[in-house]
């Protein structure tokens, strides 16, 4: 090992020393309480640990096995981080399994990640109800003692939903979170400039880990947030909202956006209100309740209107905008985007207005007004590539793709979805992508390369189910039932395609209803 690499390896174990002791000495009473417990335990014995973030896990365990009272303890870690794990028992029998066990030393179990499972929301997660069925088989078979490293949240529903296995627990640790934890936490998801929906789905999730842990320093489960604390608390879920909205998770950031926004009512802080509105009206939109979605986004132009915010006016007309695009009413959503431009330009606000001539590009493709669509969605694209906006790139590359697509140049518009599909790819987007393989298929199908076409529509169909949604689902079925038509096969276009007229009608969609219905009506029986 070179010399620098030696020094700067001795400065970072330094630095983490420090971490380590100044985690222990914020905690001074509770470390100490824990290391007697730890060290009287014996058999199977049930403790828990209260620590909201997981940098202050990582101190505490490092702090426990450099502790001299615990040099004859074997802590081992078990990290169980499955969303959908239920039999916890048979997992740590075999974890158990493989552990070496050190001669002369007490093996104490140190459980990890459990939260995954136990969730925030819903009755009787699964996890603890297995909890409460096999309690009794634990001091047989798990006949070691053992520690969850539960946030607050976690831990409140442990003992509500699984009360018989809480009540064998010999110890209770609560940990507060040091300074330097909490800022940073802060640093990385309220002072952030970075936008969740490009951020790729590992680093979206860390993000909203991060945020579900400050949600309880400032609203600790079971009480009232401090007046002080109000702020913070309605920045906190308005932003778990706009995170799970990026997930495509509509009902459960509602959960987050609902409470957002009786607290910013208290203030009352309108810019904030405006916002967790809008979000509201966003929500309403992914699930295609497109009434909903519009009263909400009124009702943020109202006040935003009222507070005379022009800023504020600009995003909610956008939203209309785009509300009235879904529901086909293009001449008014041309005329909400059009007003939006118009502040935009107003406040010279060059970024914000690259969304705008994108979604004007939309309405123009639809009215097949097909030059004028690609006027606006090159001036969008300039703008994008003068912030250095890759991401919101692909969305136009793709609406660029799909007008060479509707003009019948196809080498073209395979071109711009496989720029799409690149920048999706790099940004872990898997959700959005189904989108692009979905046209990547129409592509396909049209210069007749109909296995490759199946494929891709094959791609875009599991992404889609993977992901829970059942409205982009019925498209490609309705693609596969078009490409089984051209085909001749004549049962499996009808099967897809019946599918899909199901889920248009479910979704209230007459336009699409009406078109499959149409091709249903011709296929030959």
């Amino acid at each position: 090992m070179s010399s620098s690499k030696k020094l700067f390896n001795q400065h970072k174990n330094s630095e983490l020393q420090a971490e380590i002791g100044k985690f222990i000495a914020y905690n001074q009473d509770e470390f100490a309480e824990l290391v007697t417990f730890v060290d009287f335990a014996e058999n199977f014995t049930l403790g828990f640990i209260e620590i909201n973030f997981t940098p202050d896990i990582e101190l505490l365990i490092a702090g426990l096995q450099q502790n001299s009272q615990c040099e004859e303890i074997q802590f081992v870690v078990l990290d169980f981080p499955d969303e959908n794990l239920r039999f916890l028992r048979d997992e740590l029998v075999q974890q158990l399994a493989k552990i070496t066990k050190e001669t002369n030393k007490k093996l104490v179990l140190l459980i990890r990640n459990l939260e995954k499972s136990i969730g925030v929301f819903g009755d009787y997660p699964p996890v603890l109800q297995d909890l409460n069925f096999v309690r009794d088989s634990y001091r047989q078979t798990v006949p070691h003692p053992l520690l969850f490293i539960l946030p607050d949240y976690a831990i409140s529903r442990l003992a509500k939903f699984a009360p018989d296995f809480w009540a064998w627990k010999s110890g209770l640790f609560r940990f507060k979170t040091t300074e330097l934890t909490r800022d940073k936490a802060i640093a990385n998801t309220l002072n952030t400039d970075i936008n969740i929906e490009r951020l790729p789905t590992p680093k979206q999730q860390e993000r909203i880990d991060l945020l579900h842990s400050l949600l309880m320093e400032y609203h600790p489960t079971g009480e009232i947030p401090r007046p002080e604390h109000l702020r913070n608390c309605c920045n906190i879920l308005n932003e778990l909202g706009k995170a799970y909205l990026s997930q495509h998770k509509p009902i459960k950031a509602r959960e987050y956006l609902e409470k957002a926004g009786k607290i910013a009512k208290q203030f009352p802080d309108y810019s904030l209100q405006i916002e967790v509105i809008n979000q509201l009206g966003k929500s309403y939109r992914q699930q295609r309740q497109f009434e909903s979605a519009n009263s909400y986004h009124q009702q943020a132009l109202d006040i935003a209107k009222k507070q005379e915010n022009r800023r504020a006016v600009a995003n909610s007309l956008h939203y209309l905008g785009n509300v009235s695009l879904n529901m086909r009413q293009f001449h008014q959503a041309r005329d909400y985007y059009q007003q939006a431009l118009e502040i935009d330009i107003e406040f010279g606000n060059r970024y914000s207005s690259a969304r705008t001539y994108h979604q004007l590009g939309r309405v123009a493709q639809q009215l097949r007004q097909y030059d004028q669509a690609r006027d606006y969605y090159q001036q969008a694209l300039e703008i994008d590539i003068e912030f250095g906006n890759r991401y919101s790139s692909a969305s136009t590359y793709h609406y660029l793709g799909m007008v060479a697509q509707e003009l019948r140049q196809y080498d073209q518009a395979r071109d711009y979805y496989q720029q799409v599909l690149e920048i999706k790819i790099e940004f872990g987007d898997r959700y959005s992508s189904a989108r692009t393989y979905h046209n990547l298929g129409m592509v396909a199908q049209e210069l007749r390369e109909y296995d490759q076409a199946r494929d891709y529509y094959q791609q875009a169909l599991e992404i889609k189910i993977e992901f829970g949604d059942r409205y982009w689902q019925a498209l490609t079925l309705h693609g596969l039932g078009t490409l089984a038509q051209a085909e001749e096969n004549y049962a499996e276009a009808r099967a897809n395609l019946q599918k899909a007229l199901e889920i248009y009608v479910e979704y209230k969609d007459e336009y699409w209803a009406k078109v499959a219905r149409k091709i249903l009506e011709g296929l030959p029986e």
